[in-house]
């Protein structure tokens, strides 16, 4: 029987784990490095497709084609499976998730010498926390695009119980909070003879994309005309900026879709008649030079540089040179407090669901890049003030679960 391999397909970073000699082992997916970026660059010069970090960096160093991140946060939409026109190719998002796994697989039968074809698959507990219908389809979406990637044997399992899994009984009641990069999951746990018990696991479709998000609509948005005004197009007046253009380009999932002559045409006519048209002017360059990921990335990077600090810059000189806007810590705290005061509901729910209240948790392992934001972390802490806090294995934990799990599916 061929093995079996854990994959923790995230919607920043994906990672690969295997079972050998009853301990997880991380299978390098790039040299050096645990885990792989979730990220798609369509090569339209060399007509391929290229991964990770090497597609993180087609995309700074401008390369002609099409740069998806975030492809995790489509499955169960409408935006899934809509077909489009990448040069050559019509494709759906699908069909790139499906790419993208597929090359997980092939990179996993070359660090392992051996034909993979089962997999215990991460995902979170809710993939949508408000539709339970896009819940289910968001499932279906992954298992069909696994399949289509080659796998034949597919197992699912929860990405906070495969956390439990890893981080083992312990003393007590543990509770694993998991802020990924577009959920929040939370599994409570207890050890009993010498194994994990899973007493309740919740999720909410938030996370560190959201994050980003808020911080780019609140600091880098209005620089570029969100909020403004434009003059009527016919008579005396005036009327808001519409706000739809801002909110998809603040969305890492759904950048890729708003270059093209459609959107550069619509930028140009509010730059016309803007009030403050510089800063029109400004979202101008972003569409026409396609570099709405790199104003992402630069929202990002000031995000985890200004965590813990007083302040950092979010550099915005590709959009305009010396753009560089100061985000304080206060500001991020304030920006990322709704999220935080969410996460820490979400906490409570789960409490509830096992009839436990929070100074029964003598554990919390914290999981996911997003989860050392400091305002979240105080969240959890006031939520659990008895709990000891944990952090061995922020972005391998689950899927070091999971590949403890191919034990079961063997």
């Amino acid at each position: 029987m061929s093995p079996a391999i854990g994959v923790d397909f995230g919607t920043s970073n994906t990672a690969a784990a295997v079972l050998r000699d009853g301990a997880a082992r991380i299978v390098p997916l790039e040299a050096g490095q645990e885990t792989l970026p979730t990220a798609v660059f369509l090569d339209y010069a060399a007509r391929r497709t290229v991964f990770g970090s090497a597609a993180v960096q087609a995309m700074i160093d401008g390369q002609d084609g099409r740069f998806m991140r975030a492809l995790k946060s489509v499955l169960g939409t409408p935006l899934a499976r809509e077909k489009r026109q990448f040069l050559n190719r019509r494709l759906t998002l699908l069909d790139v998730v499906t790419e993208f796994l597929g090359e997980i697989r092939a990179r996993a039968e070359a660090a392992t010498g051996a034909e993979i074809r089962r997999v215990v698959a991460g995902r979170p507990v809710r993939f949508h926390s408000a539709d339970p219908v896009r819940n289910a389809q968001a499932a279906a979406d992954l298992r069909e695009c696994y399949v289509q990637a080659g796998f034949e044997e597919i197992r699912f399992v929860n990405e906070p119980e495969a956390a439990a899994r890893a981080a083992g009984p312990g003393r007590g009641i543990g509770l694993i909070v998991d802020i990924g990069g577009g959920t929040s999951d939370f599994t409570l746990f207890e050890g009993r003879d010498g194994a994990v018990e899973i007493l309740a696991s919740h999720g909410i479709r938030l996370g560190g994309t959201d994050f980003d998000k808020a911080l780019s609509l609140g600091k880098v948005m209005p620089l570029l005309g969100l909020g403004g005004e434009l003059c009527n197009e016919i008579g005396p007046g005036r009327h808001d900026v519409p706000r739809a253009l801002y909110h998809d380009l603040a969305s890492w999932e759904k950048i890729a879709f708003l270059y093209g002559p459609a959107t550069l045409r619509s930028a140009k006519a509010m730059a016309r008649l803007a009030v403050e048209p510089r800063r029109l002017e400004r979202l101008v360059r972003v569409i026409e030079n396609e570099i709405g990921h790199d104003v992402a990335f630069a929202v990002e990077a000031a995000k985890i540089a200004a965590n813990g600090a007083a302040e950092a810059r979010i550099d915005l000189a590709l959009v305009e040179p010396g753009l560089r806007p100061v985000l304080t810590g206060m500001e991020l705290a304030s920006a990322l407090h709704p999220s935080a005061r969410a996460i820490r509901a979400a906490i409570d729910e789960t409490l509830a669901m096992a009839g436990i209240g929070g100074g029964a948790v003598g554990r919390v392992i914290f999981v996911g890049g997003s989860s050392l934001l400091t305002v979240v972390e105080a969240e959890v802490r006031a939520a659990l003030p008895g709990a000891v806090a944990e952090r061995s294995d922020v972005f391998t934990a689950v899927v070091r679960g999971l590949a403890l799990c191919t034990a079961d599916a063997g």
